[in-house]
């Protein structure tokens, strides 16, 4: 179970867990529960996170994409550093913000 901060239609999501297969399916609900309050904005707090296989990079683009299609943005933030090297790799730092650990929100 992530940890949820709400702040009026702002929201950051904390999974404290690698973003794997095995619990893509239960962050995937925390998240689509979140977007359908229709949100300003959604941030993914990755504080803890040292791994995110190609199953949880799914789940965040999807939100991303739905989000987008809502007029709303995603925000991933406190990325270690071989993730933040993968979404750059990927160039989704072209599609929402990324930041790395340590860089200012």
């Amino acid at each position: 179970m992530s940890e949820i901060i709400r702040n009026e239609r702002r929201v950051t999501i904390r999974p404290g867990r690698d973003i794997v297969a095995s619990m893509a399916g239960e962050f995937r609900s925390e998240l689509n529960k979140e977007i359908a309050e229709e949100l300003e904005e959604l941030t993914i707090d990755l504080n803890g996170v040292e791994m995110v296989d190609s199953v949880g990079i799914g789940v965040i683009i999807a939100t991303h994409n739905t989000l987008d299609q809502q007029g709303s943005q995603l925000k991933v933030i406190n990325i270690a550093e071989d993730i933040y090297g993968l979404f750059t790799t990927m160039r989704l730092d072209r599609h929402f913000t990324i930041e790395k650990t340590g860089e200012p929100s």
